[in-house]
C-alpha cells in the first residue's frame, strides 16, 4: 500500500490523499511557524522600546484594523480572482515586509513608527489573503473532505503554536528580536514553493463571480453575503460568540508580554512558553475535531466558556505553572471556538458565496483584534495587566452564557439534521449544508 493510499485509510488524514493540499499543508506548517515567531518578536520589540502595554493595543489595531475595515471587500476578490496565483503574490509581499523589518532591527534603525508601519501593510495583505487562503481549501480537496481539510489546516496552524512562540522566545534570549524576523521571512519560501509546484489541472472547479465594477455591484455583492448569513441561524450564532468572545478575551498580543514581564517576572523565554501552552491546548482541541469530534453550536459554546472563565483565573495567578495551565486551557477553548465556527461555515455556504461569507468570518473575528486590543491596552495601561485580563474573561464568560440560552430557543442544541436554508444560484452543484447540531 502507497503512503498517499495509507493517508486516505487513516480518516484523520484523509485530506492528505489530495497532492495539491499535502504540498500547501507543508508549506504552510513552515510558514506559520515563522509567523508566530514574529508575533512574539514584534510584542516583545514594542514593549522594549515604549515600555506601554497600549501601544501594544495600538500595534494590534495597526495589523489587524485593515481587515476590520476592508475584510468584506477581500472576499470579492478571493471570489473572482484565481486563488493560487493571488496567493503566491499575497505571500511573496508578506516575505518582502517581514525582511524590512528584519533589516530594520538587524541595523538598530528601528523605531516604533516602523514596527506599526509594516503591520497595518501586513494587516492590508491578510485583507485578500484570510478569505483566499481559506476557501482555496475547497478547490484543493473538494466538499466530501472539506472538514477534515479545515480540520488539519488547524491542527498545523497550532503545531506551530506550540513550536514558533518557544523558538522565538529562546531566540530573542540568546541571539535578539531581528533573527525571528528574518527566520520568518525565510519560511515564506516554504510555502511559496508548494503553491508554485501545485497542478492546476487537479484543482476541483470552482464558481468564480465577476470583479463588481461599480459601487453599486460592490454593495450588493456584499449584501448577498450577509443576508445568507442573517437567515440561517446556526452561522449567525457561530459568527456572534466568536467576534463578541475574541473581542473581549483574545488579545494574548496585548496583555500576555507585561504579564510575563512584570506579573510573572518570567523575562521573553517565560512569554514564549506561555504562548506555547496556549498552542499546545489550540493542537489538541484541532487534532479532537480532526479525528471525530462534531463542531457544531455545543461545541462553540462551551470552547467560549472555557476560554473566559480560565481567562479570570489566569488574571488572578501568580505562579507560573498555573499561569501555563490557564494558557493551555484558553488555548484549547479558543481555537474549539473559532474552528468550530469556520467548518460550520465552510460546510454551509453555497459554493459562489464561499470567499465572502468567509471573509465576514474574517473580519469579525480577525478584525476584532483592533478594536479589543486597544480595550485591552488602555485598560492594562490605566489599571493593569491583571484587571485588563479579569475583565475580558467576564465579558467572554458572560457572552458564552447568554448565547446558550438563545440557542436553546433557537433549537440550536438537539440532533443534527441537514438544514435547507443554502440557497445555490441556478447552475451551482447543490453544497451541503450542515446545521450544526449536535446529539
Amino acid at each position: 500500500m502507497s503512503p498517499v493510499q495509507t493517508l486516505g485509510r487513516l480518516q484523520g488524514l484523509r485530506a492528505l490523499r489530495h497532492r495539491n493540499f499535502r504540498l500547501y499543508w507543508t508549506g504552510q506548517l513552515i510558514s506559520h511557524i515563522g509567523t508566530w515567531m514574529q508575533q512574539v518578536a514584534q510584542a516583545w520589540l514594542v514593549l522594549t522600546l515604549t515600555n506601554d502595554p497600549w501601544m501594544l493595543g495600538l500595534l494590534v489595531t495597526a495589523q489587524y484594523g485593515p481587515i476590520l475595515l476592508f475584510g468584506l471587500f477581500g472576499g470579492i476578490v478571493a471570489d473572482s480572482l484565481p486563488k493560487r496565483r493571488t496567493l503566491i503574490a499575497t505571500q511573496t509581499v508578506a516575505m518582502t515586509l517581514a525582511v524590512i523589518l528584519g533589516i530594520l532591527t538587524l541595523t538598530g534603525a528601528v523605531q516604533v513608527w516602523h514596527v506599526i508601519l509594516l503591520a497595518a501593510l501586513l494587516g492590508f495583505t491578510n485583507v485578500v489573503t484570510m478569505p483566499t487562503r481559506w476557501s482555496f481549501v475547497y478547490e484543493m480537496v473538494g466538499r466530501d473532505d472539506l472538514p477534515n481539510a479545515v480540520a488539519l489546516n488547524a491542527a498545523i496552524y497550532n503545531a506551530a503554536g506550540v513550536v514558533g512562540p518557544a523558538v522565538a522566545g529562546l531566540t530573542i534570549a540568546a541571539v535578539g528580536v531581528p533573527v525571528a524576523f528574518l527566520l520568518n521571512g525565510l519560511s515564506f519560501v516554504a510555502v511559496i514553493a508548494c503553491l508554485l509546484a501545485m497542478r492546476p489541472s487537479e484543482l476541483m472547479p470552482a464558481v468564480r463571480s465577476d470583479l463588481p465594477r461599480s459601487m453599486g455591484a460592490i454593495a450588493g455583492s456584499l449584501a448577498e453575503g450577509l443576508r445568507y448569513i442573517g437567515r440561517t441561524r446556526h452561522v449567525l450564532i457561530a459568527m456572534t460568540v466568536v467576534g463578541l468572545v475574541s473581542t473581549a478575551a483574545m488579545n494574548y498580543s496585548v496583555v500576555i508580554p507585561p504579564l510575563a514581564r512584570d506579573v510573572l517576572n518570567a523575562g521573553p523565554s517565560g512569554y514564549g512558553f506561555l504562548m506555547t501552552a496556549s498552542g499546545i491546548g489550540a493542537l489538541i482541541a484541532a487534532l479532537a475535531l480532526a479525528f471525530g469530534l462534531r463542531p457544531g453550536t455545543r461545541i462553540i459554546l462551551t470552547g467560549a466558556l472555557l476560554l473566559g472563565g480560565l481567562e479570570v483565573a489566569l488574571a488572578i495567578s501568580r505562579w507560573m505553572p498555573l499561569s501555563l495551565v490557564c494558557m493551555f486551557g484558553m488555548g484549547l477553548g479558543g481555537i474549539a471556538m473559532s474552528m468550530s465556527t469556520q467548518t460550520v461555515i465552510q460546510m454551509a455556504v453555497p459554493d459562489q458565496l464561499r470567499g465572502r461569507v468567509s471573509a465576514v468570518y474574517t473580519t469579525i473575528f480577525v478584525g476584532s483584534t483592533p478594536v479589543g486590543g486597544l480595550i485591552a491596552g488602555a485598560i492594562a495601561s490605566a489599571f493593569g495587566t491583571g484587571v485588563a485580563i479579569m475583565v475580558g474573561g467576564l465579558v467572554a464568560a458572560g457572552i458564552a452564557v447568554a448565547a446558550a440560552v438563545v440557542a436553546w430557543r433557537w433549537g440550536l442544541l438537539g440532533s443534527a439534521r441537514t438544514s435547507p436554508e443554502a440557497t445555490v444560484s441556478p447552475g451551482t452543484p447543490p453544497t451541503p449544508t450542515m446545521d450544526d447540531r449536535l446529539p
